[in-house]
Parts: C-alpha cells; sequence; structure tokens
C-alpha cells in the first residue's frame, strides 16, 4: 500500500519500520518542525524524523498540515492511506478524506477508554488491569473513529509509563501491519466507538503530574510514581533540595505524624506518611546527586524521623 506516515515521538518510530518491513511503501513522513532543545538551544529533530532519514525517506515538517501549500503537497503524492501515529497535530477534514482508505490511526489505549494525548501514563496512574492499542479510521473528533481492530495486555504490577510505553509501540505496529491487508482485501469493517468514554480525557502530562501531593492514600502515590517514569518523575522536596523518587513500597500502616512526614529513615529505606498508610522509598535521587538505593543514601545523608517533605 502507498502510505504516508504522520508521526513524531518514540513511540511512532517502531510503527514507521515495522511499515517498510511489511513491503508499505512510505511516500512521505510527515513530523512536527525541529525545536530547540538543552543549554545550547541547538535544534533537534523528532524522533521520526531521525528514522526516516536514516531509511532515505522524504520529510516534511509543516507548523501546520492544514496550510494550503501543504495539502497540495498530499495530493500530488496521493497516497492511499495516511498512517497517523502520535503526530500532535489536528489533522483537518480535507485530508481526513483524500486518501482512499482515509486516515488510519494508532492509538495507545482500549478505546473508548483513555481518549486524549497521555493514555499510557493515565492507564498506570489509574490503577488499570490492563491496556491496549486500538487502529480507527480517523474522524474529526479526538480519538472518537470507528474502530478496525484491537488489541489487548495486562499490566505487570511493577509497569510503569516507560515499560508500558515499550510494550504498546511494538503492539500497535503489529497490529498496523496485521489490519492494513485486511482493510485493502475489504474483509474488515470499522466499528463505530460508543459516544461516550467512560474515563476522563486522558489530558497531556505536565512537570507538576509528578510532584507529590502526600495527603493523598499511600496506594494511588505509589501508581502515580510508576506513571510518570521515565517522565516527569516523581519528586518532592527534602531540606529545600528536590528529591526524584524511583521506587516505593506500600506499607500497610499509619503513625500520628502528619501526610508528608518521615516516619522512620534506616537500612529499609525512608518510610513516608501518606493520607492513608506509608509509603517506603526505596530508589531515590537528591538534586545534584545520582539515583541510588535509599539504605546507601541515608548512610551519608541523616534524615531525622518528623522531617517533612514537601
Amino acid at each position: 500500500m502507498k502510505v504516508v506516515f504522520m508521526g513524531t515521538p518514540d513511540f511512532a518510530v517502531g510503527t514507521l519500520e515495522k511499515l517498510m518491513e511489511a513491503g508499505h511503501e512510505v511516500a512521505a513522513v510527515v513530523t512536527q518542525p525541529d525545536k530547540p532543545k538543552g543549554r545550547g538551544k541547538a535544534m533537534q529533530p523528532t524522533p521520526v524524523k531521525e528514522a526516516a532519514l536514516k531509511h532515505g525517506l522524504t520529510v516534511y515538517q509543516p507548523k501546520r498540515v492544514r496550510e494550503e501549500a501543504f495539502q497540495q503537497v498530499l495530493q500530488e503524492i496521493a497516497p492511499e492511506a495516511i498512517i497517523v501515529v502520535a503526530f500532535g497535530q489536528i489533522i483537518p477534514k480535507s485530508i481526513l478524506e483524500l486518501p482512499k482508505y482515509g486516515c488510519i490511526n494508532v492509538h495507545a489505549s482500549l478505546l473508548p477508554k483513555y481518549r486524549g494525548a497521555a493514555p499510557i501514563q493515565w492507564a498506570v496512574i489509574d490503577g488499570e488491569k490492563t491496556a491496549g492499542v486500538t487502529i480507527m479510521k480517523m474522524d474529526e473528533g479526538l480519538d472518537t473513529g470507528d474502530m478496525y481492530s484491537v488489541a489487548e495486555i495486562p499490566l505487570a504490577e511493577d509497569e510503569t509509563g516507560g515499560s508500558l510505553f515499550d510494550k504498546l509501540s511494538e503492539l500497535g505496529a503489529q497490529l498496523l501491519v496485521d489490519t492494513l491487508p485486511k482493510i485493502a482485501a475489504g474483509e474488515v469493517t470499522a466499528i463505530p466507538q460508543p459516544a461516550e468514554s467512560p474515563n476522563d480525557y486522558a489530558r497531556m502530562i505536565t512537570k507538576e503530574d509528578g510532584r507529590m501531593d502526600w495527603t493523598r492514600p499511600a496506594e494511588e502515590l505509589e501508581r502515580r510514581i510508576r506513571g510518570v517514569i521515565p517522565w516527569p518523575g516523581a519528586f518532592s522536596r527534602l531540606n529545600e533540595k528536590t528529591l526524584k523518587i524511583w521506587k516505593v513500597q506500600i506499607l500497610d500502616q499509619n503513625s500520628d505524624l502528619e501526610p508528608g512526614q518521615v516516619v522512620s529513615a534506616g537500612k529499609e529505606g525512608l518510610a513516608v506518611q501518606t493520607g492513608k498508610g506509608q509509603l517506603l522509598i526505596t530508589d531515590l535521587q537528591l538534586e545534584g546527586k545520582k539515583r541510588m538505593e535509599a539504605a546507601a543514601f541515608l548512610r551519608g545523608y541523616q534524615v531525622e524521623a518528623g522531617t517533612r517533605l514537601g
């Protein structure tokens, strides 16, 4: 099938490469413009652009795909389908209707659950037992298009946003290349989604989502810590420095201390009171230091019981 691929982050790279391995003609790749990054503000290409150039593919980076000049480019390419994976721009009706098979999206959730920009992280944060990917034909709504196929996997007890990201990237790439021939052969019919999603819109994760609110229950905070790995990471404050929290254990016990206060600090780790139960921090990183086990950290950094985090 002759396709145009639209995608931007690492999550989309596996699908692009899988399309090529399966023998599809990737006539062009469309991704977001380069952005300045780091202290030197050097222009950084997107992961999809880097992958596309590695394979010698033609790359377009329009600021807005709705621009008439870019739409003319798509018309000249005349793809049979446009494959969209975490692209990052609203695609207008004129482009949705341009290819023979429309715009086909790989969405990292079991639609209609977790419509939105960050379905992977929110699935972990919310404590979902399963997650998955959906191949759908895009419409003008936000992840509301008719569904071609779905694949589901269980979440591990220690699942993080990063580990689930990798699993669903691979799952989605395979599901797409399995589904495209069926679409072309008319062997699969797109099924309409229910109008309403069973949960809130999976909004974009921000840095503030990593800040620990110690008044929340320990179980909820443990899921959030896993969900925001690798970015922005869970964090609090310890003696006026940022404390990044990598791993914790839930302790089904309480103390008379207030949420955010250290209950104990020793060889097992740093126990902190929450709104319900305690969290034992076992893997952490203090501002300016490397990541380490809490026990090793506490051998060189004294934290008294009653110290308040946050």
